[in-house]
């Protein structure tokens, strides 16, 4: 047996979207829509404003990023590279599918030909968990970095104090999934965890802390 919603409901207020946003759509929005929001399969996900903490982590993560990405590019190995926190990344055109990472670290883009960053042109992708964010970031983000052929991805959990864990997963291309490398936590003893790709970066967890 049925029940009808409530005249009051806020289910009657609720609209299905008309038709899927097109990449050309996108790209007309004015940036501070684009900001609030990510495109999945062309229909547009709400971004839950970050916290003062989660921002903070992630700069710190960003500035911890680019500090090793310099020594990496003096090195003559890696060619241009930067770092970025929130910026649009396109990992597929139809449907569109859009997200902003927490922290992406890539290989420099073209501008002179407008060049837009993609999934090609990123080396890393970290992603910070929040409440809201746990399926997002350890399931459809996880799946969907991977088929896009993003080499790295890393998932950062928080406490009051700063980053307290990094969560290291690399791309099996055979497979394009992730294969699991690792956890590296704050308070594990010993000296700090040093990794060697996708660049050789040293975490340590002062530079990470609130």
């Amino acid at each position: 047996m049925s029940t009808a919603l409530p005249e009051d409901s806020w289910l009657r207020a609720l609209r299905p979207q008309p038709a899927r946003v097109t990449a050309a759509e996108y790209e007309a929005l004015p940036e501070e829509i684009a900001r609030a929001i990510e495109i999945v399969d062309g229909y547009v996900i709400f971004c839950e404003a970050p916290t003062p903490e989660h921002q903070t982590a992630g700069r710190r993560l960003a500035n911890l990023l680019e500090r090793h990405a310099r020594d990496a590019v003096r090195s003559g190995r890696y060619g241009c590279l930067t770092v970025n926190n929130d910026v649009d990344l396109r990992l597929r055109d139809v449907p569109l599918l859009n997200r902003r990472p927490d922290v992406i670290l890539y290989r420099c883009l073209d501008r002179s030909r407008g060049e837009r960053l993609r999934a090609e042109h990123a080396l890393l992708v970290v992603e910070i968990v929040s409440p809201g964010s746990e399926t997002q970031d350890t399931t459809d983000k996880l799946g969907e970095y991977a088929r896009a052929g993003i080499p790295h991805y890393w998932i950062t959990r928080l406490d009051n104090d700063g980053v307290t864990s990094i969560e290291r997963f690399a791309l099996d291309r055979a497979s394009m999934a992730y294969k699991h490398l690792g956890t590296v936590m704050k308070d594990e003893a010993g000296l700090p965890p040093e990794v060697t790709n996708p660049i050789p970066l040293t975490i340590t967890w002062s530079d990470l802390t609130f």
